[in-house]
């Protein structure tokens, strides 16, 4: 027995966050009966879950895929605004989500997968996965600054948890900033409160996964040792297992 949004992860339909506001929308049915309380148990060997009345089952096969997204796309699998999204640029014939998101003009690496458990490890904060990010600043910026930006910046949403920053490149326009948390235009937020505008920002690495040289709207399969470096990260492996 597993509860239902573990299940509904586990088939490919989301992480667990997400497959939860399917439950709520009450999309969900369980023999034919619509559930609506996530607490709701199912035996997967006898029970029948349908989605919108069409039957859902466990993967066969998890997929793990590394994009490196592009300007103007968006990270999910569809828009009411009809915006490009980032599916689009990954022809599977497999059921595939974004695992996080990245802003409409914020490029970079983006992890796609059908692995509902890990995909919600990765995004959860008490798995603290760190994201490094690139970002170039209409200005310069000031070495004053990074212990502002490092302690913690104070946001609408509340005050930022500590990261690490420094200069990356030739210019002081030029600075990466890793974060261990995930809030909506976060990297932008926090420099716009110390007076900053960002022009560009790309994320280059997630947890154990970097970007490298695969180029702009490209994609490719993750290979074994990375996807065992995720699965250790997030303590579905034990190292050295």
């Amino acid at each position: 027995m597993m509860r239902i949004n573990r299940f509904l992860a586990s088939c490919g339909l989301g992480s667990r966050r997400a497959v939860e506001t399917l439950v709520r929308d009450r999309r969900i049915a369980v023999n034919g009966e619509i559930v609506a309380d996530l607490a709701t148990r199912i035996d997967e060997a006898t029970d029948r879950v349908t989605l919108d009345g069409q039957p859902v089952g466990r993967k066969s096969e998890s997929i793990y895929v590394l994009l490196n997204k592009p300007k103007g796309y968006i990270t999910t699998a569809s828009d009411e605004k009809g915006r490009r999204t980032v599916l689009e640029l990954v022809a599977l014939p497999q059921r595939i989500f974004p695992v996080g998101r990245l802003d409409y003009n914020t490029t970079g690496l983006l992890l796609l997968t059908n692995d509902g458990e890990l995909a919600h490890r990765l995004t959860h904060p008490r798995f603290k996965v760190p994201k490094l990010y690139h970002a170039v600043l209409e200005s310069a910026f000031n070495p004053d600054h990074f212990a502002p930006l490092t302690q913690g910046v104070t946001l609408e949403d509340g005050i930022t948890q500590p990261c690490k920053a420094r200069y990356y490149g030739d210019s002081r326009s030029e600075v990466e900033i890793e974060l261990r948390e995930g809030r909506q235009q976060q990297v932008r937020r926090m420099f716009a409160a110390l007076g900053y505008r960002v022009r560009h920002l790309n994320r280059v690495r997630f947890g154990p996964l970097r970007l490298e040289r695969l180029p702009r709207g490209e994609w490719r399969y993750l290979m074994d040792e990375e996807i065992l470096a995720l699965r250790t990260a997030v303590g579905l492996v034990q190292a050295g297992e």
